[in-house]
């Protein structure tokens, strides 16, 4: 494993932290709200501008722990920018999911580090069956983002997905429920075999006397059956 780039101590934390509280804003804590985004600790910063502070900062795993560590919403956000994938390990993963109190912070975490990580797929296993909802939504965005970003893996691992997605459609939150069918909706994007696949599944679930499965299902089915899907994976000409 790599060795872990560590920052310049606490003093860059918290020069990193008035950099945030700067540009925190009251309009952009209530647009935060607006979007489902609940942070017991949040400046108001835009993504955007979390992307430009982000950039001189560059991989730095030793920070990274720490910004998580002060629980601020930003600085979190900052985390998943700067941390170094070939660093994290799986009780990192464990213990930032437990931290997970939005889907916000979930899905970016999910989406920029730990599906760059070689534990991806075993912290899908094993959170699928998780009890708690942003964990468990962790699984499922934790799935479309490896098969978003994966272009070279087989399609093996994510027919075996399918399981997984079957068994928590069923799930009514709303968080875990939209999670479940992101998932289903990015495996079906990666190749005919499973656009096929993921299309008989979520057929099944439209016809679910489940209400959330049922759900999830049209919503996939919607997505799946554009002719601009048919076309990237070669169902259409």
């Amino acid at each position: 494993m790599p060795r872990a780039t560590t920052s310049s101590g606490k003093g860059t934390v918290q020069a990193v932290l008035a950099s945030l509280e700067r540009r925190g804003t009251k309009r952009g804590r209530d647009g935060m709200a607006r979007y489902g985004i609940v942070a017991p600790k949040a400046f108001g910063v835009s993504v955007i501008v979390l992307k430009q502070l982000a950039k001189p900062l560059g991989r730095d795993h030793g920070l990274a722990l720490e910004l998580w560590d002060t629980g601020w919403y930003e600085a979190r956000m900052l985390a998943g920018f700067v941390d170094d994938p070939a660093c994290v390990t799986p009780a990192q993963m464990e213990r930032w999911a437990r931290d997970f109190d939005n889907w916000a912070v979930c899905d970016h975490i999910c989406f920029h580090l730990f599906d760059r990580t070689p534990h991806a797929w075993a912290k899908i296993r094993l959170w699928s069956s998780r009890r708690d909802e942003f964990v468990k939504r962790a699984a499922f965005a934790l799935l479309a983002s490896v098969a978003l970003h994966d272009k070279s893996g087989s399609d093996d691992p994510f027919v075996a997905a399918l399981a997984l997605i079957e068994r928590a459609a069923p799930d009514e939150r709303n968080f875990v429920k939209k999670g479940v069918s992101w998932a289903l909706r990015g495996v079906g994007r990666r190749s005919l075999a499973l656009n096929v696949a993921s299309l008989e599944l979520a057929r099944r679930l439209a016809e679910s006397q489940d209400a959330a499965a049922r759900w999830v299902g049209k919503d996939a089915i919607r997505d799946l059956s554009r002719p601009m899907i048919a076309r990237r994976v070669g169902r259409q000409p």
